[in-house]
């Protein structure tokens, strides 16, 4: 399993390249602009996906030749971990072919796998502190990010396939945003306060919050206005819970 970990972390920057060249389809961006969303998040933030990357395949190296890997917590969480990351891979693909129900249950999925392996990671990483860097800190990432590319994935099905008023997108754009709320702080609760899902979480809020404070449809201000919202609530629970004392080991 470790070797399938390996290679499947370093397969999704090289999916992710083919797809940037529209080997599969249209870019992702491309598809994502014909239906625009109250959620959507700037372009730049998407260039987390290159410290992501980055990030597995370090995490899949460390796991696959040191001898520090060989330990109880982390054979829990390889399995999850090569799902995620396959799912990831998968989803470019099947998002430039426009198959937009499956590219949501994949990206669904990717987020169970990777944020299982963060919950067991912060627990693990109590008494095996040598995780944080190698283990627990990158899929952390990958699962923050996940946690709000989900909700925008579901709100451009939402608009591709007209299941919602496009017109008045903002009642049910506030829906996803109390939903991705819970979710948030529901995980970082469970991972007493979690830095690297956290800063992940933050910097997609805060490119929602640059594209809709200067985006002409109907209610980007109030969708701007709740992303800030959203993410000032996760940072004074991130804090909170930081400065709460943690249990020994």
């Amino acid at each position: 399993m470790r070797w399938l970990v390996l290679l499947l972390s370093l397969a999704m920057p090289v999916v992710s390249w083919f797809s940037q060249q529209g080997v599969f389809g249209p870019t992702n961006g491309a598809i994502s602009d014909r239906y625009p969303t109250l959620i959507v998040a700037a372009g730049y933030a998407f260039a987390i996906w290159g410290l992501i990357f980055l990030w597995d395949m370090v995490f899949g190296a460390w796991q696959a030749f040191s001898r520090r890997a060989a330990t109880d917590p982390l054979a829990g969480i390889r399995t999850w971990a090569a799902a995620g990351f396959a799912l990831t891979a998968m989803w470019m693909p099947v998002f430039s072919q426009q198959l937009f129900w499956l590219a949501l249950l994949i990206i669904w999925s990717a987020l169970a796998c990777l944020l299982t392996c963060a919950l067991k990671l912060s627990t693990a990483r109590i008494t095996a502190p040598g995780l944080t860097a190698w283990a627990w800190a990158p899929l952390s990432l990958h699962a923050g990010w996940l946690s709000l590319a989900a909700f925008l994935n579901t709100a451009q099905v939402i608009v591709a396939y007209r299941l919602l008023p496009t017109d008045a997108m903002l009642p049910w754009t506030l829906v996803l945003f109390a939903l991705a709320t819970a979710l948030l702080l529901w995980a970082n609760h469970r991972m007493r306060g979690n830095l690297p899902f956290v800063a992940a979480a933050l910097w997609a809020l805060a490119a929602v919050y640059v594209k809709q404070s200067g985006w002409r449809l109907p209610g980007s201000d109030t969708a701007a206005i709740v992303a800030v919202a959203v993410g000032l609530v996760l940072a004074v629970q991130t804090v909170w819970l930081r400065l709460r004392p943690q249990p020994r080991p």
